[in-house]
């Protein structure tokens, strides 16, 4: 029963933490339904660490573009993917600088179904109306060469209001570059890129936390975890980059909308 509670939570991770619908806002509700059988280190380690199965997920996808390690790459493009990297970098300075020192107290004060409410649908509602906002200007910055470090730095920043529970990191950093003149592509990319030191370090640091002694069944419900989470991650990346492609983003301004306001019903009426 636990095996099949990991993959339904590997499942909802895996295109939870690539779409801008917030990963956490579904952790809650599948958590009011589906309760790991277990101690609550062990699940509080768990639903960080599962992660790790949605980054190589994007490590699979994008290893040409990330990795300067091909023998087949021409100099030019070495370097060009050693200045991503820096970007990216950069990019996650903000959010570290806030988010390490302070991630006791930000989950003390905002890690609530209240705030996650409130964070879907105003979010929803900044999706929708940015979109409609830019309906007709051309974007800026159609590839990475063009995405300067200043930019990636102002992305850093939108991706430090992805510490209040909710509010989706892929969202904050999609809107943010949006709006400062990012193609919907290289948001899209960018947001993928950024997850990678971000999530390895927040596993990194909960693993530390819990200790590296596993039960058998612990294993096995983190490795099941892990492994859906690739499998739906590679399946969730690839139709968010399609679909982006012929359309915006309001679709899932209006999802985050609907979504709180039926956790805002389930939590008023129904529990």
């Amino acid at each position: 029963m636990e095996i099949l509670k990991a993959i339904i939570i590997g499942i909802i991770e895996g295109i939870t933490e690539w779409l801008p619908i917030s990963s956490t806002g579904h952790m809650i509700l599948a958590d009011e339904f589906i309760k790991l059988n277990m101690s609550d280190e062990f699940k509080e380690m768990f639903l960080v660490v599962i992660q790790l199965g949605a980054i190589l997920a994007v490590v699979l996808l994008y290893w040409k573009k990330l990795f300067p390690v091909s023998f087949d790459k021409k100099l030019e493009i070495k370097q060009d993917t050693v200045s991503l990297w820096m970007k990216v970098l950069v990019a996650v300075l903000p959010a570290a600088i806030i988010g390490v020192p302070f991630e006791d107290k930000i989950d003390e004060l905002f890690y609530n179904y209240k705030v996650v409410i409130a964070t879907l649908i105003i979010y929803g509602v900044l999706f929708i109306l940015i979109e409609n906002r830019n309906k007709n200007k051309k974007s800026l910055i159609n590839n990475f060469g063009q995405l300067s470090y200043k930019t990636a730095l102002i992305i850093g920043i939108f991706q430090v209001l992805s510490l209040i529970p909710g509010t989706s990191r892929s969202g904050a950093t999609i809107l943010g570059a949006i709006l400062i003149g990012c193609s919907r592509e290289i948001a899209a990319e960018f947001s993928f890129f950024l997850a990678l030191p971000v999530m390895f370090g927040a596993s990194f640091v909960k693993i530390l936390k819990f200790g590296f002694v596993f039960s058998g069944q612990e294993i096995a419900v983190l490795a099941t975890g892990m492994i859906v989470a690739f499998v739906v991650s590679i399946l969730a990346i690839k139709f968010l980059v399609g679909y982006i492609k012929r359309n915006d983003f309001k679709a899932f301004g209006y999802y985050r909308i609907v979504l709180g306001l039926i956790l805002a019903f389930y939590f008023a009426v129904l529990r």
